[in-house]
């Protein structure tokens, strides 16, 4: 009943508001023309003032009160058509009579159709604001507090700390979860995952800038794992912010060149690369190296138990490395070819195809990269992973600009059948967004990498980088 008399009470406030404007109208016609009269009358007799104090002669006096009795005549003539007239007043009164009948009935019926008036009220402190807004559950809240308790009363427990910079982490509040881990780190510096995990935190505290607690983290891990992906990336982020493009350009190229080919993080470094190369003027396909074929480290495995037992190499350990290298590139030219012949054969094999296609671009042969490509694309053209690889393929056969263009149509078209193919696939949202941003489609943009985000955790380099370019967006860059 609450509710009712409520709802009855504002709808009678409205319709006071609405109403009674529209109802004097019928009565406001002649005030402005009333008033108008009175000025002229005013007019008038300043004008007499004027011609007694000798200011005007008398044929200017009587031309201007023949203007002024001319406007007067026009304003009677108005007050007496608005007075005769009824059209206007009338419709404002039929409309204010509509407005409180439709108003009331039209609100009673719009809540009857889409409203709950067998919904029981709810007092407001048993409503869990925070979760309505899209925060936490309740119980996650006081987890997160029974846990800072205990940690005031032993904060010695590394793993707590740690469960709760992950917690703040996942709830976007990365100061808070760099705070946290920045104890588990003061308990156990020697544990590179947790340096590397507080480091990457507090770049995503600072909105991807790599602050100089973050650059010593990153240190202390390299120290202790020298090929460690995600310190190897920030610690050269942070000479690029810096301002030392050279030197982000060296750290990016050398771990491009020392990961594989189906490393998360190879797309990004290319990129990154490219934005460095710009800055220095060159050209990015010059500076940026081939990623080792997924099978490449197998490869070499399988290289280096053939030539253990070469009792020529046994007996100069200290041989050419210029042979070394000139022979296990005929190696690998020989296994290509031995692949390339097989497929001859068997053509039907689509993930031959594409591992000859893979082979052909760390060789630096991109046509026939391409080719091989394209053979797998004739073959299975629903799969993601093989319009992918021949959208890579198109890129890698064109020429590198010091400005970045968007993408050729061929390599575009290949992505969308991808992402047709593949929704949540990684590789195509990327390109697509980066080939939209650099077509200037900034919203297109933010939506594949939305969507991409999404797919990361915060703690992943992927996700900081992701983050920074969405605020870009979002800032107009």
């Amino acid at each position: 009943m609450l509710f009712w008399i409520f709802a009855a009470v504002l709808t009678a406030a409205v319709l006071l508001l609405i109403v009674p404007p529209l109802l004097r109208t019928a009565g406001s016609g002649p005030d402005r023309e009333e008033f108008d009269r009175e000025v002229y009358r005013d007019q008038l007799d300043e004008l007499e003032r004027d011609r007694t104090r000798g200011l005007i002669n008398d044929a200017q006096a009587e031309a201007a009160r023949a203007e002024i009795a001319r406007r007067m005549l026009a304003t009677a003539e108005k007050t007496a058509a608005t007075a005769g007239g009824s059209s206007a007043p009338r419709s404002a009164r039929v409309l204010a009579v509509l407005l409180a009948l439709v108003l009331p009935v039209g609100a009673l019926a719009v809540y009857g159709s889409v409203g709950r008036p067998d919904l029981p009220a709810q007092p407001l402190a048993s409503r869990n604001i925070e979760q309505e807004r899209g925060g936490p559950p309740k119980s996650v809240l006081a987890a997160m507090d029974k846990l800072k308790a205990q940690l005031a009363e032993n904060p010695g427990d590394i793993q707590g700390w740690l469960i709760l910079g992950q917690a703040y982490a996942k709830m976007g509040r990365n100061g808070d979860a760099a705070d946290a881990l920045r104890h588990a780190v003061a308990l156990n510096k020697d544990d590179v995952e947790v340096q590397g995990l507080f480091a990457e935190t507090l770049v995503s505290a600072n909105d991807g800038m790599v602050p100089e607690e973050a650059v010593a983290a990153f240190d202390a891990v390299l120290a202790k794992e020298p090929k460690d992906p995600r310190a190897r990336f920030f610690a050269a982020l942070a000479r690029f912010q810096a301002g030392d493009q050279q030197g982000a350009l060296d750290r990016w190229s050398a771990l491009m060149a020392e990961s594989p080919a189906d490393a998360p993080w190879v797309l990004v470094v290319r990129d990154q690369i490219r934005e460095a190369a710009v800055a220095l003027n060159l050209d990015p396909a010059k500076v940026t190296p081939q990623p080792l074929p997924p099978e490449q480290k197998e490869q070499a495995a399988q290289g280096s138990q053939q030539a253990a037992p070469n009792a020529q190499a046994q007996a100069n350990p200290q041989g050419n490395a210029q042979g070394n290298a000139a022979g296990q590139d005929e190696m690998i030219r020989g296994m290509v070819a031995n692949l390339a012949a097989r497929l001859e054969a068997d053509p039907s094999d689509v993930d031959g195809w594409l591992k000859l296609a893979r082979s052909y671009g760390v060789l630096g042969d991109t046509a026939k990269a391409l080719d091989a490509a394209r053979k797998a694309r004739e073959r299975a053209p629903d799969r993601a992973d093989v319009q992918i690889a021949y959208a890579n393929a198109v890129l890698q056969t064109q020429p590198r600009n010091e400005t970045p263009k968007p993408l050729p149509d061929e390599a575009t078209s290949a992505l969308r059948l991808a992402l047709k193919a593949e929704p949540e696939n990684k590789d195509a949202l990327w390109l697509l967004g980066l080939d939209a941003m650099m077509s200037g489609r900034k919203d297109e943009a933010a939506a594949h990498w939305g969507k991409l985000i999404a797919q990361f955790k915060p703690s992943d380099p992927e996700y900081t980088l992701l983050k920074g370019r969405l605020d870009a967006l979002k800032a107009g860059g």
